[in-house]
């Protein structure tokens, strides 16, 4: 079995959302122990925004030049991860009411039509990501998840969704400088819940 962890704070030291997902890695190596970590720090691997270029390739017909491999390489990387893993965990924490831009960088560079989606002859679109489970850890100092300015929870469930992952479990330590105790004990028992 492989486990994708994917942390997106741009804090490495202090970050809520980076100790609640080694919390949930570890839960399940207690449950797993020959699992496998693939370990993807989107916020420290400097991944590409899009560009004009990387859209042409990626919807190029046939072969690819030397150029167009070169402008697809890590996300033809990310991709195999993403398909290699049957569970995924995700720190998002939210900045500015929705999540990082590099877990939006890292999205961005994960949808790849005929490799992770596709669209029906109607036009509707098919996930290929299918049979994965995800744990999701949102943060937030101050936003109540749910509420007009969280634009994170939806995004992430529609967006996983698209892909074809459905089945996703959030642990939600949102409003911690506030509630920080009460969010903490309903985290630690949602996460005891959902891997026993």
């Amino acid at each position: 079995m492989k486990v994708l962890k994917i942390n997106a704070s741009a804090s490495r030291q202090t970050s809520l959302s980076r100790v609640e997902v080694d919390r949930v890695i570890s839960k399940l190596l207690v449950k797993y122990p020959s699992a496998e970590i693939i370990d993807r720090d989107v916020a420290y691997s400097n991944l590409p925004f899009p560009n004009d270029k990387f859209v042409e390739a990626i919807f190029h017909k046939g072969p690819l030049n030397e150029e167009q491999r070169l402008l697809t390489k890590v996300s033809d990387q990310l991709v195999d991860e993403l398909l290699e893993s049957e569970i995924l965990v995700i720190g998002a924490p939210m900045y500015n009411f929705t999540i990082p831009a590099s877990l939006k960088a890292y999205f961005d560079l994960v949808a790849r039509a005929g490799k992770t989606y596709q669209y029906n002859e109607q036009g509707y679109p098919l996930g290929l990501v299918e049979g994965k489970k995800a744990i999701i850890v949102i943060t937030t100092g101050g936003v109540p998840l749910g509420s007009p300015m969280d634009f994170s929870k939806q995004y992430i469930t529609a967006f996983l969704g698209f892909l074809g992952i459905k089945n996703l479990t959030f642990i939600e330590l949102d409003e911690n400088r506030f509630k920080y105790e009460e969010k903490r004990k309903k985290a630690t028992e949602k996460l005891a819940s959902i891997l026993d």
